[in-house]
């Protein structure tokens, strides 16, 4: 009874899932992710083509590198937020500058970069990964932040002893 109930606790404490920071390289199997930025737009491209999301488009500049021997296919990832609500990555990358892909096929030591699409409100995310076999995940920390977003300083006017120069 008490080796079943050790078991039980040892098995626990291996299944919790391990979580990496913006920046820092996360191996799963035989991927290894980098997620270095993100970006929240509130529409891709202008005009009568602009997309419009439901909430806000959010980029997540990524790279995932296949350390194996034999190709694979990078998985596709979800973001959740700290209320437990998920929010899938979207599928049609129009408009979107450096777009990954969806379906993401990668040669021995080669990878897959670029930026995933999702549609969902501005929060605090954390981008759930998995290995090429979907078994074991783990999540990446996304901040919250719109540093993309700041709008640049208007242009410098000159003053009137300027223009007479």
């Amino acid at each position: 009874m008490s080796a079943a109930l050790l078991l039980n606790t040892c098995s626990n404490r291996s299944s919790r899932i391990h979580s990496y920071s913006l920046g820092e390289k996360a191996e799963l199997g035989h991927i290894i992710y980098t997620v270095y930025e993100t970006q929240w737009l509130p529409q891709l491209s202008n005009g009568p083509a602009a997309r419009i999301p439901q909430h806000r488009f959010f980029l997540v500049r990524m790279t995932a590198v296949n350390s194996g021997g034999a190709d694979l296919i990078v998985p596709n990832v979800t973001i959740e937020d700290d209320k437990g609500n998920s929010y899938p990555e979207l599928q049609n990358g129009d408009g979107v500058p450096q777009w990954i892909g969806y379906l993401r096929q990668v040669k021995p030591a080669e990878s897959a970069q670029g930026n995933l699409l999702f549609d969902a409100p501005p929060a605090h995310y954390k981008l759930r990964i998995t290995d090429e076999n979907e078994e074991r995940s783990a999540y990446i920390d996304i901040p919250l932040s719109f540093g993309a977003e700041t709008p640049p300083p208007p242009p410098e006017v000159p003053t009137p002893a300027e223009k007479k120069q």
